[in-house]
């Protein structure tokens, strides 16, 4: 179900009335404009922050990752349209269509393997984390892959050029950066994400001490961190003590943003423990042997927290 009011933008019209090469060069700007056409690492902007709840928005950013180049403002957008992220009363449309991302139950099946982290057993179009990764496939399976033809897959999912005018509008808006965010951390914090994409893409891998990789069997907590950010040519000492001593440290007032290091243990010498922080209270960690990497909410007080730091993005590619 589309919750959508149907929209005209008038740009048709006024290409029509322009030269051939003026309107190949305002179709390339538009295009250059669609979210997700060169990134999938958007930082949210403060609608998004203010609209989306934050477990909805931090799965929106896992799943946008199973189809390269998809950013996780059009799945934002579409979860926005059809249900108001999972707000709608009963999320059941006329046609059939049900859960927080209106999937006909015979088109998710198509889509809903392999079962995500945190997802359903078996997986159903009602469980958020399920219908969310099945969306981006979706989507991945009609165009989105490297957004090659974006606007096709969104209307493959709602076939109503005013539904796709209206998700990229929306997917826009949450994408618009937030005046009250200074250009150097937001700048930062973009580059980060694309360690925090490749943490995401190792969730529900076991831990091994020492380890650093599935080559080797899995990751320990500092094994993961230091390949994130070798993910982005950034490297890191190999224990968690010396990636704490290496910084830049946070200020003790100053809140981490996506990316950033959080470091636990008895003191600032005696680090234990390290994992890469992705918003909302949440961190990607190997906590232990016997676990798996997961991301979970994490307290940042109390006495075992000892700071974060926010690794140089100098020379990050």
């Amino acid at each position: 179900m589309s919750m959508l009011v149907k929209a005209t933008t008038g740009i048709g019209c006024t290409i029509v009335a322009l030269p051939l090469l003026a309107a190949l060069l305002v179709a390339a700007l538009l295009d250059s404009l669609i979210p997700g056409s060169s990134s999938s690492t958007t930082t949210p902007g403060k609608n998004a922050l203010s609209d989306v709840p934050p477990a909805m928005l931090d799965l929106y950013q896992q799943a946008a990752p199973e189809c390269p180049g998809l950013s996780w403002t059009i799945l934002a957008a579409i979860g926005k349209a059809e249900t108001n992220h999972g707000r709608h009363p009963t999320m059941k449309s006329p046609a059939g269509a049900v859960g927080p991302m209106q999937f006909l139950p015979s088109t998710f099946r198509t889509y809903a393997h392999p079962v995500p982290p945190g997802g359903k057993r078996p997986p159903t179009p009602w469980d958020p984390v399920d219908a969310v990764f099945a969306a981006a496939r979706l989507l991945c399976a009609n165009g989105a892959r490297h957004s090659q033809s974006l606007k096709r897959a969104i209307y493959a999912y709602n076939h109503s050029h005013a539904y796709v005018a209206g998700i990229l509008r929306i997917a826009r808006r949450y994408a618009a950066a937030s005046p009250a965010t200074s250009p150097a951390p937001a700048t930062g914090s973009a580059r980060a994400s694309n360690a925090v994409v490749f943490a995401r893409r190792q969730l529900g891998t076991p831990y091994v001490w020492g380890g650093d990789g599935p080559a080797e069997g899995g990751f320990d907590c500092s094994g993961l961190t230091k390949a994130a950010y070798a993910s982005i040519g950034i490297t890191l000492p190999r224990v968690a003590q010396d990636q704490y001593d290496a910084g830049p440290r946070l200020a003790a007032r100053e809140h981490p943003l996506p990316g950033d290091l959080l470091f636990f243990g008895t003191g600032p010498q005696a680090i234990t423990h390290v994992g890469i922080y992705t918003g909302h209270h949440r961190m990607i960690d190997a906590p232990r042997p016997g676990a798996e990497v997961r991301e979970a909410r994490v307290r940042l007080t109390g006495a075992a927290y000892q700071g974060a730091t926010r690794p140089n993005m100098r020379g990050a590619r």
